[in-house]
């Protein structure tokens, strides 16, 4: 997990989050133009990240259907999760905020966790 950095991000226009996992270290970003704020994890949280990462697929990533669509009419937050490891990064298309695909809902729901810490 050394070389891997999971970003999760949403985004609308009043709204902004952005969440870096690398290193057992997180840096959360609240709004545009803000400082992020940098914590280390617990080795029990990060236990259950690498647990969830492992069994993503990620080449599968780009692939994968949002469940639902409220993000086409404003109704939600335009979230996205970028994994790169290795050099090489797996970018999801745009999904509702709170409602991600279910083969990364485990593992996106631990990184927004930490906002609410």
């Amino acid at each position: 997990m050394s070389t891997v950095e999971i970003v999760y991000s949403a985004v609308s226009r009043g709204y902004y989050q952005k969440i870096v996992v690398k290193n057992q270290m997180v840096s959360i970003t609240k709004g545009r133009g803000e400082e992020a704020v940098t914590n280390k994890i617990n080795g029990a949280q990060w236990a259950r990240i690498v647990s969830e990462f492992k069994k993503i697929n990620l080449e599968s990533i780009p692939q994968l259907k949002a469940p639902t669509e409220n993000r086409f009419h404003d109704g939600a937050a335009i979230a996205n999760l970028r994994i790169t490891k290795n050099g090489k990064t797996y970018e999801t298309n745009g999904f509702d905020n709170g409602f991600p695909p279910a083969e990364i809902e485990k593992l996106v729901t631990l990184l927004v966790a930490f906002t609410q810490e």
